[in-house]
């Protein structure tokens, strides 16, 4: 099709796909599923947070009535990790537990009650060691080397080091107008997914092995599955069920998913495991909690000249998705604002909690959440409004960031133009009744990595299509749709090419036996790369369609185009329905298939590190929030939010506003009152009793606004909106409470205990904030130099700098 033609399905709003399906219950979950003769699994996981595995006695377990079969870690005694620099996990630890809840056995029994019973059966002998329990701990030395959480990493319980210099930073700060510091802390949280993770594993007489599970990364979990059960990849089938929400939570492969397959391995009866919602708090790989400190220099006009940025990201006990979580808090700074000279210092502790991983934003909304509040307190004392203070200093489209990311389109001031006049934020801020505030805020996200977690050549995405003799189309790929509605953009994608509805077009998804590769639902990538790919398979199946009508009906191909079920002239209706043009192309060309495949640009800078925070494009997303804050109780109330996003092209208007609006529902929580909180290794809250997020009586009247800066890597202009617009939403919040109250929260969550602490100081006369005193000085090791890629380049030189990135 050609880019001038007009869009029939695109920008259309619509229900999802699995809409109806999911609101009357008849989605099939991972803990649905009821095979014949099937067994329930339970894990026992260590009940201290530090320790050597002395021994382990199964024998009263497994004399337990109805127990089928037990397994320790020497059962599978591979490790793995999803990235290839952190394989540092076992299914079930077999020296050593690092966190209260380390899976180190599992029962397969008849039942659940009956596996629960017997993994209480189970004895085991630990010889406790020192536990590390926070940043400050996780940096100091390790008194000996045994004591170690990893025998890897950095130094001591240092899992990673990163120190970048872009530019000649302290000469900036020498020459600049201002200069500006502050400290803040994000806390860590959990995914809250309504769905629990669960498995359900079947080892068939043949030896092949089937997993079914609620995971986003069939894929990965796959290939992890082929390493740690010594099973060749081709005997081994993983289908990802529907997720009752992911997040970011199910993108490791998980202990409970080879328990399940070993098990049944054993026994030779399917097997599942539901972890309760306890044990989720516990496997977690939710967001780290991270201690941030941030230099700027500015010039008169407040333009920034030069950043100074150190981040010490609290990791837990294992390496999960971290070494590149570390790099996300500093590599996305530079992609909304104009920062010539940079400097990003990075460290990633151990610690003997449960690890940490991706979560909506993956290193991200802690790093915005400082440098955002940083930019108002900036604007305040230099008597700037910060909106015009932000829109001074953009980053312009078509160029690179001085830590070498490439921008293609960005739609920030569109957006910042939009959230200004909505909210009437001139007016307002600074001029409220007190206890009423409005914040403003910037966010910008991936559009995909540019680089898979382990290194190949190989594409991210691919879609097969078939169609039928009957006119039926079938589209295949890897993708998994966790609440996104990835399986819309894929049906909505084929059928704009083909000139179909989205109810044409039948899906086969999630299932690494018969879909083709896709990595997963994780960095916001599947919209984008899967919808690059299903846009090239139907332009395949387009021509060969087009080529067999205009040959039946001696007319030049060039003026046919596929539209409302016909394959037609673009000027006249002459053609024939498409059901009849399969008809005519099966009998030129044979079966009608295609393949379509997605590969991102290579666009990785020349340093070591380069590849985390490259995409083939940005989103962009503004929040503005009025907040009423009792200054009697310290209760923060958002009143109303407007969001802008820049979406590239919206593909289902619908579904962008529910994404938007999901974003700011759960940035709210981690505001105002979700987080992680441990004694001495031991979760607090580990339920939803007292682990407190919003409900839908807390979530204020939303504004969106769509904005479509149309990208030209995207299909058909598309970016992302999976995870950018909860960026923004924690800053804003923070500066429209210290606009209501005056008092600045420098350390997330926003309680009432801390706004009630900040208005006591402010009341003494000291300044009213609560937050870090600063950061641990610790010795960062050589820096990296890299040159910086300037602003000034004319859009020539941008284009001959992004293709030498793609051909070296």
């Amino acid at each position: 099709m050609s880019a001038d033609d007009p869009l029939y399905v695109i920008g259309t709003p619509a229900a999802k796909d699995d809409g109806l399906t999911k609101s009357t219950g008849q989605e099939i979950y991972a803990d649905d599923i009821d095979l014949p003769k099937m067994l329930y699994g339970k894990m026992l996981g260590a009940t201290v947070p530090h320790a050597r595995i002395i021994s382990i006695d199964t024998s009263r377990a497994e004399a337990l009535p109805g127990v089928k079969a037990v397994v320790i870690g020497s059962d599978m005694p591979r490790k793995y990790g999803i990235l290839p620099v952190s394989e540092d996990e076992y299914p079930l630890e077999i020296d050593r537990v690092r966190f209260v809840g380390d899976p180190v056995a599992a029962v397969a029994a008849i039942d659940e009650a009956t596996a629960e019973a017997a993994v209480r059966l189970i004895d085991v002998e630990y010889e406790e060691l020192p536990g590390t329990f926070d940043i400050d701990e996780g940096l100091r030395p390790v008194d000996e080397e045994e004591n170690r959480i990893h025998d890897y990493g950095a130094r001591d319980n240092v899992h990673k080091l990163v120190n970048l210099h872009f530019g000649d930073v302290d000469t900036a700060f020498a020459d600049s107008d201002s200069v500006h510091e502050g400290v803040y802390f994000y806390s860590g949280n959990n995914h809250l997914a309504m769905e629990e993770h669960a498995a359900v594993a079947q080892y068939a007489a043949s030896g092949r092995l089937t997993l079914w599970s609620s995971t986003q990364t069939p894929h990965y979990v796959h290939k992890a599955m082929s390493k740690v059960l010594d099973l060749p990849a081709s005997r081994i089938r993983v289908v990802a069920t529907p997720n009752g929400g992911g997040f970011g939570g199910k993108s490791d492969p998980f202990p409970h998913e080879f328990c399940a397959a070993k098990l049944s391995m054993n026994t030779g009866r399917p097997v599942k495991i539901t972890l309760t919602r306890e044990e989720v708090f516990y496997m977690h790989r939710g967001r780290h909690p991270v201690l941030m400190w941030l230099r700027t220099g500015h010039d008169a006009a407040g333009a920034i000249t030069a950043l100074d940025f150190k981040s010490y990201v609290d990791g837990g006990a294992y390496g999960s998705y971290g070494v590149a979580s570390t790099y996300y808090t500093g590599a996305l700074q530079t992609v909304t604002y104009k920062i010539p000279h940079y400097r990003f210092r990075g460290v990633r502790v151990f610690t003997n909690k449960p690890a940490c991983g991706p979560k909506r934003g993956h290193g991200t909304p802690q790093a915005r959440y400082a440098l955002e509040v940083h930019l108002d307190k900036v604007a305040e004392k230099l008597d700037l409004n910060p909106v015009t203070m932000r829109r001074s200093m953009l980053v312009d489209e078509y160029t690179m960031t001085a830590n070498h990311m490439r921008i293609t389109s960005c739609g920030l001031d569109s957006c910042l133009e939009k959230i200004a006049t909505a909210s009437d934020f001139a007016n307002l801020r600074g001029q409220l009744p007190y206890g009423k505030g409005i914040g403003v805020a910037v966010g910008s996200y991936l559009s995909g990595s540019g680089l898979p977690i382990y290194w190949n050549k190989m594409p991210h995405t691919s879609v097969d299509l078939k169609v039928d003799r009957g006119g039926g189309v079938c589209a295949k790929c890897m993708e998994i749709d966790i609440g996104q509605g990835s399986n819309s953009v894929l049906a909505m994608t084929v059928a704009e090419v083909l000139g179909l509805t989205p109810e044409d077009v039948q899906l086969v998804v999630a299932d690494t036996d018969t879909t083709p590769i896709d990595l997963g639902s994780y960095s916001s990538r599947v919209t984008f790369m899967m919808g690059n790919a299903a846009k090239e398979a139907g332009e395949k199946i387009s021509a060969m369609l087009v080529a067999a009508v205009a040959a039946k009906l001696d007319l030049d191909a060039a003026s046919r185009v596929l539209r409302h079920r016909r394959v037609e002239g673009r000027t006249s209706g002459e053609g024939m329905s498409f059901a009849d043009a399969v008809l005519l192309a099966e009998a030129m060309f044979g079966q009608l298939t295609a393949t379509g495949s997605y590969t991102p640009p290579r666009l990785a800078g020349p340093y070591k590190g380069s590849g985390v925070g490259p995409s083939p494009a940005y989103s962009y997303s503004v929040a503005a929030v009025l907040v009423d804050v009792d200054h009697e109780t310290g209760i923060v109330t958002p009143e109303r939010v407007w969001m802008a996003h820049d979406v590239g092209r919206a593909v289902n208007p619908m579904l962008v506003e529910g994404q938007v609006e999901g974003g700011i529902y759960m940035a709210l929580g981690e505001i105002l009152m979700e987080e992680q909180v441990f004694r001495k290794g031991m979760h607090k809250i580990p339920s939803m009793l007292e682990y407190k997020s919003p409900t839908f009586l807390e979530m204020p009247p939303v504004e969106t606004f769509i904005v479509e800066s149309i990208d030209g890597e995207g299909p058909f202009g598309a970016k992302e909106v999976g995870q950018g617009p909860l960026l923004p939403m924690p800053p804003a919040v923070a500066n429209a409470v210290y606009d209501a109250v005056g008092v600045r929260i420098d350390e997330l969550p926003i309680t009432p205990e801390k706004v009630m602490a900040a208005l006591a100081e402010l009341a003494k006369g000291r300044p009213g904030r609560y937050g870090p005193a600063g950061v641990p000085d610790i010795d960062w090791g050589e820096p990296i130099d890299v040159d910086p890629v300037w602003y000034d380049q004319p859009p020539e030189q941008w284009v001959a700098t992004t293709r030498r990135a793609e051909t070296d």
